[in-house]
């Protein structure tokens, strides 16, 4: 018992003989691009929320087109559409300049889950902006308050403040779907468990391994947008207090 530990130990270890070290490459590898889909996504959303929400009958129709195919669409799909797709494009625009180039993994990773990040983020924004307060917002336009300055002081702070819940599910999400991103050649969580469990035969160890890792990265995201939901919504009952 105590020898099968000591090997449990030492393989998950950063010994020679352990994968402690790949699996921290790996970890951060995962949050890498999280981060890097989310902020895509916020991009997308933006834009695609304020298509929905405006006047436009053909930018409505754009954004519900947007919203429907990276929602609708299997990630897994996207992902291989933007890193063979995104392969062709690359590769025709490098032998047009004479270079020898593709598309690089991370990127195509990024993008594909950053897609669809933004399906849902524009969701997530639409949803906040309308919970903001009519009232207030007509009694800045009533004041003479700038558009700029009543985007920054009355919009944007609430829009914020009802689109962190929302927007903690959307990174949960997005951090689950790097698991699919290994099949552009990235060593993110998944594909390591894969790895070491190929090579040690280990299949079950390093698979609950990962999950686990999964487990600390949402545990420890959920409390940080806790605490930033907290954070505002102190300071919008304060704001309202004052007013």
């Amino acid at each position: 018992m105590t020898t099968d530990l000591a090997s449990l130990i030492e393989l998950l270890g950063f010994s020679d003989k352990g994968w402690g070290l790949q699996f921290a490459y790996a970890t951060l590898m995962t949050l890498a691009v999280t981060v890097a889909a989310l902020l895509i996504g916020a991009v997308l959303g933006a834009l695609v929320a304020w298509a929905k929400l405006s006047k436009s009958t053909a930018a409505n129709i754009a954004g519900d087109a947007y919203v429907t195919v990276f929602r609708g669409v299997p990630e897994l799909l996207i992902i291989y559409l933007f890193y063979f797709g995104g392969s062709t494009v690359v590769t025709g625009i490098g032998s047009l300049i004479g270079l020898d180039i593709g598309m690089p993994g991370f990127l195509a990773g990024a993008l594909g889950v950053g897609f669809i990040c933004g399906a849902y983020q524009s969701e997530v924004y639409r949803g906040a902006f309308l919970a903001v307060s009519r009232g207030e917002i007509e009694a800045s336009k009533a004041i003479g308050m700038h558009q700029f300055m009543r985007f920054r002081r009355i919009i944007a702070p609430q829009v914020l403040r009802f689109a962190l819940p929302g927007l903690g599910n959307v990174w949960q999400l997005s951090l689950k779907d790097s698991a699919l991103v290994s099949v552009t050649g990235l060593s993110e969580i998944m594909r390591q468990s894969e790895v070491s469990g190929g090579s040690t035969g280990r299949f079950f160890l390093f698979y609950i391994f990962g999950g686990v890792l999964y487990l600390i990265l949402t545990s420890f995201s959920n409390q940080v947008f806790n605490r930033a939901e907290a954070h505002f919504g102190k300071s919008l009952r304060r704001s309202v207090g004052s007013a």
